[in-house]
């Protein structure tokens, strides 16, 4: 999993640092919201297939609700 730098009392992040940190953490905040759409779902839970065809699944559930979110 990938990071933002931290900062610490002695050692303040660069303005290059902080640009990473936040896009970053826009990237991690959609993926997370993604996952949590995902969880309301319920199938993935139920789901007793083969592993290829729950990631089709999956990413066309993904598809559903980033339509649904982004409407």
């Amino acid at each position: 999993m990938i990071t933002g730098y931290k900062a610490s009392r002695a050692r303040k992040l660069t303005t290059g640092q902080k640009t990473a940190t936040k896009v970053i953490s826009a990237a991690r905040a959609a993926v997370e919201h993604g996952f949590a759409h995902l969880k309301t779902w319920r199938v993935p839970t139920e789901l007793r297939t083969d592993p290829a065809r729950t990631t089709s699944l999956l990413r066309a559930l993904l598809v559903l609700t980033d339509l649904e979110v982004n409407r």
